[in-house]
């Protein structure tokens, strides 16, 4: 049975974590160069899109749900044009704190293609700050979040690395999971002190390093399975969603057979850009909880949106009617043997 799309729209939603700017180039293959072995890429366009936590709170914002994001950003150009980016999509950046002398993350990524052909990413240059925000502009935006604690139903976490999900932030994260907020962490390297939340959802290759593997020892989904047990039984949660790209998902947890659930990949075509899918699940997941829905049905129509989204370039969104839409024809889960 297909899950029917709850509306969302009654949701408010905090997204905090490390805000990135996502910088695309777009060219044409010209000829090979003169100069060194490379080829010349024509330009073409570029666009400019919402990364990191700002991805997240866009895709929470497509689906409806009142949005606030919390992180920081350079006193820089990207910095600036991630701001009205997204306050032109009526996402709150009041919890977005700039930082002088700052570098905003940008990824920039250079795709190409011959004419009536797919685009193929073939470099990503990546500008970083430093180091992390100082510590006490991290605690000043956490402040804000506190002071939200009693207006919000979901805080969605979105760690990429860059020093905004520590253990001060898994303190806070608890703490509004026991007073009942769906608090959700899509983590990158930062698992410790967030015991105790509503659910995690790393990728394969996140979970194998939480569990001190190499990615190609989880290729197969029971050994998934034995390493997703051994990290909830190391920090535990509700619900562990593991992401699984163009194989699907998989849930462990509360409610779930012992060796947990698994899901096909939903999707109706070629998979053309992965950049944002863990974003979009995350978020997905996170509003289907806070909607009473049960974590399979949840697992369902994050699947599901991911589906949608991985068939665009770049990091995209997945409105409700594509979601309605998606969810009818997402894969059911099924036991893990």
């Amino acid at each position: 049975m297909n899950p029917l799309v709850p509306d969302f729209t009654s949701l408010r939603v905090s997204v905090i974590g490390d805000i990135i700017a996502d910088h695309y180039l777009v060219t044409q293959p010209r000829s090979l160069s003169r100069e060194a072995p490379v080829m010349v890429l024509r330009y073409k366009s570029e666009d400019f899109q919402a990364g990191g936590a700002a991805n997240v709170a866009r895709n929470v914002r497509a689906l409806g749900a009142a949005t606030r994001l919390h992180g920081c950003v350079g006193r820089d150009v990207r910095g600036r044009e991630l701001i009205e980016l997204l306050e032109g999509f009526r996402i709150d950046t009041m919890g977005v704190e700039t930082i002088p002398e700052w570098t905003t993350p940008t990824k920039t990524r250079i795709v190409a293609a011959e004419p009536r052909r797919s685009l193929q990413q073939v470099l990503r240059v990546d500008r970083e700050p430093a180091r992390p925000a100082a510590a006490e502009i991290r605690a000043k935006i956490r402040e804000r979040v506190v002071s939200l604690a009693q207006a919000i139903d979901v805080l969605l976490i979105s760690d990429y690395d860059y020093g905004m999900v520590d253990a001060e932030l898994g303190a806070l994260a608890t703490e509004l999971a026991s007073r009942g907020v769906v608090v959700v962490l899509d983590p990158r390297s930062h698992i410790a002190g967030f015991e105790g939340v509503t659910a995690m959802t790393p990728n394969v290759g996140e979970l194998a390093r939480f569990t001190g593997r190499e990615l190609d020892e989880l290729a197969d989904i029971k050994d998934i399975s034995a390493a997703a047990g051994e990290l909830l039984a190391r920090c535990p949660m509700r619900w562990l969603l593991v992401t699984r790209g163009n194989k699907g998902m998989a849930l462990f947890g509360e409610g779930c057979p012992e060796r947990g659930i698994a899901v096909d990949a939903s999707g109706s075509g070629d998979v053309t850009d992965v950049t944002g899918a863990g974003d979009t699940a995350a978020a997905v997941f996170a509003l289907a909880l806070a909607s009473k829905l049960d974590a399979p049905t949840a697992m369902q129509l994050a699947n599901a949106a991911s589906g949608v989204v991985v068939m665009e370039h770049g990091a995209a969104v997945c409105t409700p009617d594509q979601l309605r839409e998606a969810s009818e024809r997402t894969p059911a889960p099924v036991r893990i043997a």
